[in-house]
Protein backbone atom coordinates (compact mmCIF):
# COMPACT_ATOMS: atom_id res chain seq x y z
CA UNK A 1 0.00 0.00 0.00
CA UNK A 2 1.44 3.43 -1.06
CA UNK A 3 1.11 6.36 1.63
CA UNK A 4 -0.41 9.44 0.38
CA UNK A 5 -0.05 13.08 1.56
CA UNK A 6 -2.54 15.65 -0.13
CA UNK A 7 -1.56 19.54 -0.06
CA UNK A 8 -3.65 22.08 -1.46
CA UNK A 9 -5.03 25.08 0.10
CA UNK A 10 -8.77 23.94 -2.20
CA UNK A 11 -10.78 22.14 -0.40
CA UNK A 12 -12.16 21.10 -3.71
CA UNK A 13 -8.50 20.18 -5.15
CA UNK A 14 -7.71 18.19 -2.13
CA UNK A 15 -11.00 16.22 -2.50
CA UNK A 16 -10.68 16.02 -6.31
CA UNK A 17 -7.09 14.10 -5.86
CA UNK A 18 -7.76 12.05 -3.17
CA UNK A 19 -11.02 10.44 -4.65
CA UNK A 20 -8.97 9.63 -8.06
CA UNK A 21 -6.06 8.01 -5.77
CA UNK A 22 -7.88 6.26 -3.83
CA UNK A 23 -10.06 4.50 -6.62
CA UNK A 24 -7.29 2.22 -6.84
CA UNK A 25 -6.56 -0.36 -3.87
CA UNK A 26 -2.80 0.01 -3.86
CA UNK A 27 -2.80 3.73 -2.60
CA UNK A 28 -4.44 5.24 0.25
CA UNK A 29 -4.70 8.96 1.28
CA UNK A 30 -2.99 9.00 4.92
CA UNK A 31 -3.62 12.80 5.34
CA UNK A 32 -4.68 16.05 3.67
CA UNK A 33 -2.82 19.23 5.02
CA UNK A 34 -3.95 22.88 3.65
CA UNK A 35 -0.62 24.46 3.58
CA UNK A 36 2.78 24.11 4.21
CA UNK A 37 3.12 24.68 8.22
CA UNK A 38 0.67 21.67 8.43
CA UNK A 39 2.32 19.59 5.64
CA UNK A 40 5.97 19.73 6.80
CA UNK A 41 4.25 18.47 10.63
CA UNK A 42 2.37 15.92 8.53
CA UNK A 43 5.17 14.64 6.86
CA UNK A 44 7.37 13.69 10.41
CA UNK A 45 4.19 12.41 11.85
CA UNK A 46 2.86 10.35 9.13
CA UNK A 47 5.68 9.48 7.59
CA UNK A 48 3.56 8.98 3.85
CA UNK A 49 5.68 7.46 0.86
CA UNK A 50 4.94 10.39 -1.45
CA UNK A 51 3.35 13.55 -1.35
CA UNK A 52 1.46 16.09 -3.94
CA UNK A 53 2.39 19.61 -3.04
CA UNK A 54 0.05 22.65 -4.22
CA UNK A 55 2.80 26.10 -5.01
CA UNK A 56 0.50 28.23 -4.11
CA UNK A 57 -0.80 28.55 -0.16
CA UNK A 58 -1.49 30.60 2.76
CA UNK A 59 1.05 30.86 5.82
CA UNK A 60 3.83 28.79 3.63
CA UNK A 61 3.91 28.09 0.58
CA UNK A 62 4.91 24.74 -1.80
CA UNK A 63 8.66 25.63 -2.96
CA UNK A 64 9.23 26.65 1.13
CA UNK A 65 7.55 23.76 2.27
CA UNK A 66 9.53 21.41 -0.46
CA UNK A 67 13.11 22.82 0.70
CA UNK A 68 11.95 21.91 4.64
CA UNK A 69 10.73 18.56 4.01
CA UNK A 70 13.98 17.55 1.70
CA UNK A 71 15.77 19.01 4.39
CA UNK A 72 14.33 17.41 7.71
CA UNK A 73 12.27 14.41 6.17
CA UNK A 74 13.27 13.30 2.39
CA UNK A 75 10.03 11.98 0.80
CA UNK A 76 9.28 12.17 -2.93
CA UNK A 77 7.07 15.14 -4.14
CA UNK A 78 5.22 15.51 -7.19
CA UNK A 79 3.80 19.42 -7.43
CA UNK A 80 0.43 20.35 -8.38
CA UNK A 81 0.92 23.49 -10.89
CA UNK A 82 -0.28 25.99 -12.76
CA UNK A 83 0.36 24.91 -16.66
CA UNK A 84 1.06 29.09 -17.12
CA UNK A 85 4.78 30.03 -18.28
CA UNK A 86 5.10 31.49 -14.24
CA UNK A 87 3.82 27.99 -12.95
CA UNK A 88 6.78 26.88 -15.59
CA UNK A 89 9.50 28.31 -13.65
CA UNK A 90 8.13 27.90 -9.97
CA UNK A 91 7.80 24.60 -11.24
CA UNK A 92 11.60 24.12 -12.45
CA UNK A 93 12.64 26.12 -9.30
CA UNK A 94 10.83 23.24 -7.32
CA UNK A 95 12.47 20.01 -9.35
CA UNK A 96 15.66 21.75 -8.88
CA UNK A 97 15.09 21.54 -5.25
CA UNK A 98 13.96 18.17 -5.10
CA UNK A 99 10.57 17.54 -6.33
CA UNK A 100 10.25 14.76 -8.72
CA UNK A 101 7.64 15.69 -10.90
CA UNK A 102 4.44 17.83 -11.58
CA UNK A 103 0.84 17.01 -12.67
CA UNK A 104 -1.50 20.01 -14.09
CA UNK A 105 -3.33 22.13 -11.72
CA UNK A 106 -6.35 22.78 -13.57
CA UNK A 107 -8.06 19.08 -13.42
CA UNK A 108 -11.03 20.72 -12.42
CA UNK A 109 -11.60 22.04 -15.94
CA UNK A 110 -10.29 18.84 -17.67
CA UNK A 111 -13.31 16.81 -17.38
CA UNK A 112 -12.92 15.57 -21.12
CA UNK A 113 -9.63 13.99 -20.47
CA UNK A 114 -10.58 13.38 -15.98
CA UNK A 115 -9.99 9.19 -17.05
CA UNK A 116 -6.27 10.08 -18.80
CA UNK A 117 -5.63 12.41 -16.14
CA UNK A 118 -6.64 9.83 -13.04
CA UNK A 119 -5.10 7.62 -14.94
CA UNK A 120 -1.53 9.23 -15.67
CA UNK A 121 -1.76 10.12 -11.76
CA UNK A 122 -2.12 7.03 -10.33
CA UNK A 123 0.65 5.63 -12.66
CA UNK A 124 3.09 8.33 -11.47
CA UNK A 125 2.02 7.75 -7.58
CA UNK A 126 2.53 4.41 -8.07
CA UNK A 127 5.64 4.60 -9.79
CA UNK A 128 7.60 7.38 -7.86
CA UNK A 129 5.84 6.25 -4.44
CA UNK A 130 7.57 2.33 -4.81
CA UNK A 131 10.68 3.56 -6.15
CA UNK A 132 11.35 6.16 -3.19
CA UNK A 133 14.15 9.01 -2.94
CA UNK A 134 16.54 8.46 -5.11
CA UNK A 135 20.31 9.37 -3.20
CA UNK A 136 23.12 10.40 -5.56
CA UNK A 137 25.84 7.67 -4.44
CA UNK A 138 29.07 9.05 -3.02
CA UNK A 139 31.94 9.39 -5.23
CA UNK A 140 35.14 8.43 -4.21
CA UNK A 141 38.40 10.41 -4.47
CA UNK A 142 39.68 7.68 -7.00
CA UNK A 143 36.21 7.26 -8.48
CA UNK A 144 36.06 11.66 -9.37
CA UNK A 145 39.40 10.98 -11.23
CA UNK A 146 38.49 8.32 -13.18
CA UNK A 147 35.36 10.38 -14.28
CA UNK A 148 36.32 14.28 -14.39
CA UNK A 149 34.97 16.05 -17.04
CA UNK A 150 37.56 18.03 -19.19
CA UNK A 151 37.10 21.59 -20.03
CA UNK A 152 38.27 21.02 -23.60
CA UNK A 153 37.31 18.75 -26.00
CA UNK A 154 40.29 16.20 -26.66
CA UNK A 155 42.63 17.34 -29.84
CA UNK A 156 44.42 13.93 -30.48
CA UNK A 157 41.70 10.91 -31.23
CA UNK A 158 42.50 7.42 -31.19
CA UNK A 159 42.85 6.17 -34.98
CA UNK A 160 39.99 4.12 -36.21
CA UNK A 161 37.70 5.66 -33.36
CA UNK A 162 34.00 6.33 -33.62
CA UNK A 163 32.77 9.23 -34.72
CA UNK A 164 29.82 10.82 -33.93
CA UNK A 165 28.08 13.62 -35.65
CA UNK A 166 25.27 14.35 -33.19
CA UNK A 167 24.22 13.49 -29.79
CA UNK A 168 20.18 13.09 -28.99
CA UNK A 169 18.65 12.72 -25.77
CA UNK A 170 15.50 11.56 -24.25
CA UNK A 171 13.60 11.60 -21.21
CA UNK A 172 10.48 12.12 -19.03
CA UNK A 173 10.20 11.74 -15.55
CA UNK A 174 13.49 12.94 -13.33
CA UNK A 175 14.71 14.33 -16.52
CA UNK A 176 15.32 17.97 -15.76
CA UNK A 177 17.54 17.40 -12.80
CA UNK A 178 19.33 14.71 -14.96
CA UNK A 179 19.78 17.18 -17.66
CA UNK A 180 21.40 19.63 -15.31
CA UNK A 181 23.64 16.79 -14.16
CA UNK A 182 24.49 16.46 -17.74
CA UNK A 183 24.93 19.54 -19.96
CA UNK A 184 26.60 21.87 -17.85
CA UNK A 185 29.35 19.45 -18.04
CA UNK A 186 29.59 19.65 -21.76
CA UNK A 187 32.51 21.88 -22.96
CA UNK A 188 32.21 25.03 -24.66
CA UNK A 189 33.79 23.64 -27.46
CA UNK A 190 31.58 20.61 -27.96
CA UNK A 191 31.42 19.73 -31.97
CA UNK A 192 28.36 18.26 -32.41
CA UNK A 193 24.69 19.50 -32.01
CA UNK A 194 22.88 18.36 -29.28
CA UNK A 195 19.30 17.75 -29.64
CA UNK A 196 16.67 17.02 -26.27
CA UNK A 197 13.07 15.64 -25.94
CA UNK A 198 12.07 16.07 -22.68
CA UNK A 199 8.09 15.57 -21.88
CA UNK A 200 7.04 18.37 -20.64
CA UNK A 201 3.81 21.02 -21.29
CA UNK A 202 4.19 24.03 -24.09
CA UNK A 203 5.01 26.56 -21.59
CA UNK A 204 7.85 24.76 -19.68
CA UNK A 205 10.28 23.45 -22.25
CA UNK A 206 11.36 27.27 -23.15
CA UNK A 207 11.78 28.71 -19.36
CA UNK A 208 13.60 25.23 -19.20
CA UNK A 209 16.29 25.51 -22.08
CA UNK A 210 16.92 29.48 -20.84
CA UNK A 211 17.63 28.05 -17.06
CA UNK A 212 19.45 25.18 -18.84
CA UNK A 213 21.31 27.78 -21.00
CA UNK A 214 22.42 29.78 -17.75
CA UNK A 215 24.16 26.51 -16.31
CA UNK A 216 26.10 25.23 -19.27
CA UNK A 217 29.47 26.52 -21.48
CA UNK A 218 27.17 25.55 -24.54
CA UNK A 219 24.13 27.35 -25.89
CA UNK A 220 21.33 25.95 -24.65
CA UNK A 221 17.43 26.88 -26.88
CA UNK A 222 14.32 25.82 -27.41
CA UNK A 223 14.12 24.66 -31.02
CA UNK A 224 12.51 26.51 -33.44
CA UNK A 225 10.68 25.54 -37.17
CA UNK A 226 13.29 25.84 -40.11
CA UNK A 227 16.56 27.05 -37.93
CA UNK A 228 19.72 25.39 -39.17
CA UNK A 229 21.04 22.95 -36.71
CA UNK A 230 24.84 23.81 -35.87
CA UNK A 231 27.81 22.26 -33.71
CA UNK A 232 27.96 23.10 -30.13
CA UNK A 233 24.54 24.52 -29.47
CA UNK A 234 21.78 22.51 -27.77
CA UNK A 235 18.24 21.96 -28.95
CA UNK A 236 15.27 21.17 -27.26
CA UNK A 237 11.90 20.32 -28.43
CA UNK A 238 9.13 22.91 -27.85
CA UNK A 239 6.42 21.08 -26.13
CA UNK A 240 3.60 22.17 -28.63
CA UNK A 241 4.71 19.16 -30.92
CA UNK A 242 7.17 17.31 -32.32
CA UNK A 243 10.38 17.74 -33.22
CA UNK A 244 12.88 16.25 -35.67
CA UNK A 245 15.51 17.32 -37.78
CA UNK A 246 16.01 17.28 -42.03
CA UNK A 247 18.01 17.64 -44.06
CA UNK A 248 18.79 20.07 -46.89
CA UNK A 249 21.33 19.74 -49.44
CA UNK A 250 24.45 19.87 -46.70
CA UNK A 251 22.29 21.71 -44.31
CA UNK A 252 20.39 19.87 -41.62
CA UNK A 253 17.52 21.86 -39.94
CA UNK A 254 14.69 21.66 -36.88
CA UNK A 255 11.48 20.97 -38.29
CA UNK A 256 8.17 21.05 -35.51
CA UNK A 257 5.11 18.86 -36.37
CA UNK A 258 1.93 18.89 -34.31
CA UNK A 259 0.00 16.15 -35.65
CA UNK A 260 1.28 13.12 -34.68
CA UNK A 261 -1.22 11.56 -33.11
CA UNK A 262 0.29 8.01 -32.84
CA UNK A 263 3.08 8.97 -30.24
CA UNK A 264 1.64 9.23 -27.52
CA UNK A 265 4.26 11.19 -25.29
CA UNK A 266 4.64 15.06 -26.33
CA UNK A 267 7.59 16.29 -27.58
CA UNK A 268 8.30 12.67 -28.74
CA UNK A 269 11.62 10.78 -27.85
CA UNK A 270 10.79 7.92 -30.76
CA UNK A 271 9.60 10.81 -33.14
CA UNK A 272 12.89 13.03 -32.74
CA UNK A 273 15.56 10.31 -32.72
CA UNK A 274 13.80 8.26 -35.93
CA UNK A 275 15.07 11.75 -37.42
CA UNK A 276 18.37 11.53 -36.35
CA UNK A 277 18.86 7.36 -37.19
CA UNK A 278 18.25 8.62 -40.58
CA UNK A 279 19.70 12.24 -41.21
CA UNK A 280 23.35 10.66 -39.66
CA UNK A 281 23.41 7.00 -40.13
CA UNK A 282 25.95 5.39 -38.43
CA UNK A 283 26.89 8.80 -37.06
CA UNK A 284 24.05 9.13 -34.41
CA UNK A 285 24.68 8.72 -30.50
CA UNK A 286 20.94 7.96 -28.58
CA UNK A 287 21.10 8.61 -24.42
CA UNK A 288 17.88 7.83 -23.17
CA UNK A 289 17.72 8.74 -19.34
CA UNK A 290 14.96 9.15 -16.70
CA UNK A 291 11.33 8.59 -17.00
CA UNK A 292 8.20 6.52 -17.15
CA UNK A 293 6.96 4.40 -20.26
CA UNK A 294 9.35 3.59 -23.56
CA UNK A 295 9.23 6.24 -25.11
CA UNK A 296 12.62 6.07 -27.13
CA UNK A 297 12.94 2.58 -27.27
CA UNK A 298 11.65 2.25 -31.10
CA UNK A 299 14.03 5.41 -31.94
CA UNK A 300 16.81 3.70 -30.02
CA UNK A 301 16.31 0.63 -32.42
CA UNK A 302 16.39 2.57 -35.43
CA UNK A 303 19.93 4.27 -34.39
CA UNK A 304 21.24 0.86 -33.85
CA UNK A 305 19.85 -0.35 -37.26
CA UNK A 306 21.47 2.28 -38.67
CA UNK A 307 24.91 1.74 -37.35
CA UNK A 308 24.77 4.14 -34.47
CA UNK A 309 25.69 3.62 -30.42
CA UNK A 310 22.85 4.07 -27.76
CA UNK A 311 23.74 4.84 -24.07
CA UNK A 312 20.85 4.29 -21.20
CA UNK A 313 20.46 5.71 -17.36
CA UNK A 314 21.52 2.71 -15.06
CA UNK A 315 18.44 1.65 -12.75
CA UNK A 316 20.44 3.16 -9.24
CA UNK A 317 20.58 6.53 -10.96
CA UNK A 318 16.99 6.69 -12.27
CA UNK A 319 13.85 8.73 -10.18
CA UNK A 320 11.82 6.01 -12.66
CA UNK A 321 13.23 3.30 -14.39
CA UNK A 322 10.90 2.89 -17.00
CA UNK A 323 12.26 4.82 -20.64
CA UNK A 324 15.94 3.08 -19.69
CA UNK A 325 15.14 -0.38 -18.94
CA UNK A 326 12.53 -0.94 -21.93
CA UNK A 327 15.94 0.14 -23.95
CA UNK A 328 18.20 -2.37 -22.07
CA UNK A 329 16.07 -5.07 -22.25
CA UNK A 330 15.41 -4.86 -25.60
CA UNK A 331 19.59 -5.50 -25.79
CA UNK A 332 19.95 -2.28 -28.25
CA UNK A 333 22.30 -0.28 -25.07
CA UNK A 334 25.76 0.02 -25.86
CA UNK A 335 26.56 0.65 -22.36
CA UNK A 336 24.43 1.42 -19.08
CA UNK A 337 26.02 4.38 -17.67
CA UNK A 338 25.47 5.99 -13.99
CA UNK A 339 23.95 9.60 -14.39
CA UNK A 340 27.07 11.08 -13.18
CA UNK A 341 29.51 9.91 -15.73
CA UNK A 342 27.23 10.30 -18.90
CA UNK A 343 28.62 13.25 -19.63
CA UNK A 344 31.91 12.05 -19.99
CA UNK A 345 31.14 9.00 -21.88
CA UNK A 346 29.10 11.46 -24.47
CA UNK A 347 32.38 13.32 -24.77
CA UNK A 348 34.44 10.48 -24.94
CA UNK A 349 32.05 9.32 -28.04
CA UNK A 350 32.52 12.44 -30.27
Amino acid sequence: MIKVLVVDDSAFMRKAISSMLQEDPEIKVIGMARDGIEAVQMVQELKPDIVTMDVEMPRMDGITALKEIMQKNPVPVIMVSSLTTEGAKVTLEALELGAVDFIPKNLAELSVNIVKIKSMLIDKIKTIGKRGIVRKRPVSKTTEKQIEIPKEMPKVRTTGERKVGIVSIGTSTGGPKALQEIIPKLPKDFPVPVVIAQHMPPNFTKPFAERLDQLSHLHVKEAEEGESVKPGIVYVAPGRGHMRIKRRGIETYVSISEEKEEFIYRPSVDFLMFSVADCFPGRSLGVILTGMGNDGAKGCKRIKETGGRVFAQSEESCVVYGMPRAVVEAGIADKVIPLEEIAGEIINSV
